[in-house]
């Protein structure tokens, strides 16, 4: 059904099967209950920092030990940096580890304007002011959804600054394939009257389900603010549209460090055929790993999974030599 060209219209009809209520309409605004590994990892409370670019505060968090090769985690849109508090525990034994907010998401500041250059200035920023670039081992991105277009073009550009790239469920379309989200007008945030009206409202785009309640509730708890007159979502309605990345192909085979894509199986927006049109683009030279039962949002969906698979790179890549000869 992700095959084919009409991606807008499968968007659009898994959008109509869900409706307006998301899965924690149910709840009534009470917290599912969670696994034991679920309340543990969150327990692990990072250090919480702040930073200036380009006029604009980016909060960023930091687990780990600062001693340790740097790991920089990085949301899709619309996200924020929570959507790693339960994952980044799993790797702060063996790396200093950062997760930050987007402009015009989660905690960080809105802007006038957003330009695909200013968010690598502010990717780059966190890296250097988080310490990741003063460990004599270069740091590593796990970027996911539209962070992986913000990791691409920072790596085409900065590259040699980092030791590989983990695009996750970041797709690069093959010519005639349209792709990024439905062009949508920016509405103002129309306040919820409680929270539990605004959990209930709660769902994910790209439009899934998720069987972990747990996991989706946690991250739309830290997705809300409470203003006058309600709750309303954090992120800025102007950052949910198309961003113009020039050619992405080409940005793409000429990041010179290593690099590994990470797709969802069941994944609306990266189905098998773009996962091998990119595999091609980059000489059939880096892996194309494929999280079971994942849907495009895998570290909800599989969480574990996904932490086992980004364990298995990564301890690969510490212990191996590059294949891939940039630009063949």
């Amino acid at each position: 059904m992700s095959d084919t060209p009409d991606q807008f219209e499968r968007w659009q009809q898994i959008k109509a099967q869900y409706g307006n209520e998301g899965p924690l309409k149910a709840y009534e605004g009470r917290v599912p209950e969670a696994p034991g590994w679920f309340e543990k990892a969150v327990a692990v409370r990072p250090s919480e920092h702040w930073i200036e670019v380009k006029g604009s505060l980016i909060r960023y968090l930091k687990w780990g030990d600062p001693t340790r090769p740097g790991l920089l985690l990085v949301h899709g849109n619309g996200a924020h940096s929570e959507w790693w508090s339960f994952i980044a525990p799993f790797f702060a034994t063996e790396y200093n580890v950062v997760a930050y907010d987007i402009s015009g998401m989660g905690e960080s500041g809105h802007r006038d304007t957003y330009e695909m250059d200013v968010f690598a200035e502010e990717m780059m920023a966190v890296a250097q002011d988080s310490g990741l670039f003063a460990h004599e081992e270069p740091p590593i991105i796990v970027a996911h959804s539209f962070g992986g277009r913000i990791a691409i073009q920072t790596g085409s550009d900065y590259g040699d600054q980092f030791a590989g790239l983990v695009i996750v469920d970041s797709p690069i379309n093959p010519p005639g394939r349209e792709g990024g989200p439905p062009e949508r007008e920016p509405r103002p945030h129309r306040p919820y009257a409680s929270l539990e009206e605004a959990l209930g409202r709660f769902r994910l785009m790209p439009p899934q389900g998720c069987d972990n309640h747990y996991i989706v509730d946690y991250i739309a708890r830290h997705s809300l603010r409470e203003v006058e007159g309600g709750w309303i979502w954090k992120f800025d309605p102007k950052i949910w549209r198309r961003y113009e990345v020039g050619d992405a192909a080409e940005r793409l085979k000429r990041i010179p460090c290593r690099l590994a894509l990470v797709r969802g199986e069941n994944s609306l927006i990266f189905p098998h055929e773009v996962g091998d049109y990119m595999y091609n683009l980059l000489g059939r030279q880096v892996p194309v790993i494929e999280v079971p039962e994942a849907h495009h949002h895998i570290m909800l969906d599989q969480p574990l999974a996904f932490v086992t698979a980004i364990r298995a790179l990564l301890e690969d890549w510490n212990h191996s030599h590059p294949s891939r000869v940039v630009g063949a």
